[in-house]
Formats: structure tokens, C-alpha cells, sequence
């Protein structure tokens, strides 16, 4: 048994605590939330500490995620799915942590180039399947509410995880672990967490999940990237899967909730600022969304909300390993899509678990 300290409890931080406590290793995990649950819509204010991964649409889509993210990237995603399938099955509850019924790729004809130059980016793993493409009853049968005329393709293996609700089962079966909330690591060295008392934790393997809380820490730097979300509740607007408009400037994505929710985003903005969702994003978001689904009309809009999610110069995740230490950063706006495979191969790294082969399906 192997005395392990945890500083950050985001998405990362909360599947390291669930695997490492339910293997018998004595954890404790540090984070200035207040609690483990989510907090209540339209209550995150600028400055709140509350992790990136509750403001997510929780979308698994490696490959759609090739449009914009690196090979190795969509790999991890892929060896993710059927990782995350296990983790909700696991975690179990009274709603379904993870449908995987796939996602469509979505144009308007007059985006037909900017489309197809989408579609070639999409290949660049050859071990992934390719985007199939639709004819006009095929995508009228699988999503009826989406305006007649668009283009689609579908990614069938694709998915969706519930970011909250996840995250709130994950911390509540750790069971063995002990939660530390609101405290702030300061400083995270090998077998030692500086906590904000003047305390420091000693343990035998200490790992850094902060995200921009580690900035100072992570080989290459940290910037934060904003994202925004609009949910919308939308009773009557049947929507099965997740959907992404390949538009030249607004790659939108809309995600259906349970209880008639649809999240809409894709904003990705150069900024550390973490005040409301601005005009212009609504604005954008909601008018590309009621293009693909024009039910939507008369949706109500319930909740809006930003957040600064960690990345690299490069966009590439940080898995660094070495004796006493552990730090994970950097997945930018890959977390929920790669999470279980990066865990697999830090665990493995450290000589705390084998690394897990698993089977696609």
C-alpha cells in the first residue's frame, strides 16, 4: 500500500483518487472547491474555484476531435471509450454516466469546401474509421429534427459522458479516500505537498492535477484557453446524439442532456478571463444551433457559463513521471475525451498498475 497525495480534484484528479483507493492505497486529495458536487447553474461566478470539467459538454469524439487536435491526441480519446464504458458501468446511479450512440458531422451546402477540408483532417489516424456519409433520409432517420438540406456524416463510435454528474459519483465511491476541501496546494515536489497552512503533506508518491494552479510547475508553461456554454432547455427537440456544425468560423456543437437540456458550445477564445459568457459567443452559439435544429425557436436559455481550461504551447498533454512524482496537465479541451488512457499510462509509469489493453467495440 503506497501512501499517495493528490493535489487537484478535476476530472484527472478524481479518476486517480477512485482507481487508487478502490487498489487499497492510502489517498488524500487537496482542492479550494468548497465540496465535491457541482455548483448550482447559474451560480459560478468569476473567480470561483470549481474545476474546468464541470463547465464541458462531455463529449468523447476523438475523431471529430482531429479537426483541430493532434494524432496522439485522437489515439488516447480511442483507447478511452470502452475505458470510460467500464468507469460508468462501475460507478453505476440512476441515470446512465455514458451513451456512446455516436455523432454527426453537420454542414449547410454553401459550406460544402470548408466541410471536406474537415473530413481530410479526419484521417489522419488511419487506425480510427473513417466519417461515413449520409443521404438525406439516412440523417432524417437518425436525428429528425435537424433542418432539412444539411450535409451529414456520422461518427458511430462515438459518445457522451455526463461531466457533473460523473464527477460527483467519482468522488462520492472513492470510498478509503480522504477529500480535503478547501485547500490549495501551493507547491507540489517530489513525496511532498505545500499546502496553504505552511503545512506539508509527506507521502510516498505525490501527484499534481491542478491545472493552472501548477503553471508555474509544468515544464513549458500553462496558459488558460476560455470556453463557453449556453444550455438550453428545449422540451419536444428530440436529440439522440451529439452534433457538430462544420462551418468556417462557428464549429458549433450541441449536446443533449437528460430532461430536455441541449448544451451548445465551441467557443475558444485566446483569454484568461473568467467573467459570464459575453455577447458576442451567445449570440454566435445560439444563432449557428437554431440553424441545425430550428426547433430550438423556442427554447429557453437556463444557464450560461465559462471557464479557463489549462494547455500547452502545444496543445499536448503533460505526463511527466519520476521517483516521488507524478504531474498530469495540459489537456486543454481534451479532458473528458482522454482522462481514462492518460490515467492508464501515468499508473503505469509509476509501477502502480498495469497498463490496461483494451478491446474496441
Amino acid at each position: 500500500m503506497a501512501r499517495i497525495g493528490i493535489a487537484g480534484a478535476g476530472v484527472l484528479g478524481r479518476l486517480l483518487a477512485w482507481r487508487l483507493a478502490r487498489e487499497g492505497h492510502a489517498v488524500q486529495v487537496f482542492d479550494p472547491a468548497p465540496g465535491p458536487d457541482a455548483p448550482p447553474t447559474g451560480s459560478l461566478l468569476p473567480g470561483q474555484p470549481h474545476a474546468a470539467g464541470f463547465t464541458a459538454a462531455g463529449m468523447l469524439s476523438p475523431q471529430a476531435e482531429l479537426d483541430c487536435g493532434d494524432v496522439e491526441v485522437a489515439r488516447l480519446g480511442w483507447r478511452s471509450l470502452p475505458r470510460w464504458r467500464a468507469i460508468a458501468n462501475a460507478l453505476g446511479g440512476p441515470l446512465p454516466l455514458m451513451r456512446q450512440h455516436g455523432s454527426l458531422l453537420l454542414a449547410h451546402g454553401s459550406d460544402q469546401g470548408a466541410a471536406q477540408r474537415v473530413l481530410a483532417r479526419l484521417t489522419a489516424a488511419p487506425e480510427l474509421p473513417r466519417p461515413e456519409a449520409l443521404d438525406a433520409a439516412r440523417l432524417r432517420q437518425l436525428e429528425p429534427a435537424v433542418a432539412p438540406g444539411l450535409l451529414g456524416w456520422t461518427l458511430p463510435h462515438e459518445g457522451q459522458v455526463l461531466p457533473r454528474e460523473t464527477l460527483q459519483a467519482l468522488a462520492q465511491q472513492a470510498s478509503g479516500a480522504q477529500w480535503h476541501w478547501g485547500r490549495r496546494v501551493q507547491r507540489v515536489l517530489p513525496g511532498e505537498l505545500w499546502l496553504d497552512d505552511g503545512q506539508t503533506l509527506r507521502c510516498d508518491l505525490a501527484i499534481d492535477t491542478r491545472g493552472l494552479g501548477a503553471r508555474e510547475q509544468v515544464p513549458g508553461g500553462l496558459r488558460g484557453v476560455r470556453g463557453e456554454i449556453v444550455w438550453l432547455h428545449a422540451p419536444g427537440v428530440a436529440l439522440q446524439r451529439p452534433l457538430r456544425l462544420l462551418h468556417p468560423r462557428h464549429r458549433v456543437y450541441l449536446v443533449p442532456r437528460p430532461n430536455d437540456l441541449i448544451v451548445v458550445g465551441a467557443s475558444e477564445i485566446e483569454s484568461e478571463d473568467r467573467s459570464p459568457v459575453s455577447l458576442r459567443s451567445a449570440v454566435e452559439l445560439m444563432a449557428a444551433a437554431h440553424s441545425v435544429l430550428p426547433a430550438l425557436a423556442e427554447a429557453r436559455v437556463v444557464h450560461q457559463e465559462s471557464n479557463l481550461r489549462p494547455a500547452t504551447p502545444d496543445h499536448a498533454p503533460v505526463l511527466q513521471h519520476q521517483p516521488g512524482l507524478l504531474r498530469l496537465n495540459g489537456l486543454f479541451r481534451h479532458g473528458w475525451l482522454i482522462a481514462p488512457a492518460l490515467v492508464d499510462d501515468a499508473l503505469a509509469a509509476c509501477g502502480l498498475a498495469p497498463l490496461v489493453e483494451t478491446a474496441h467495440a
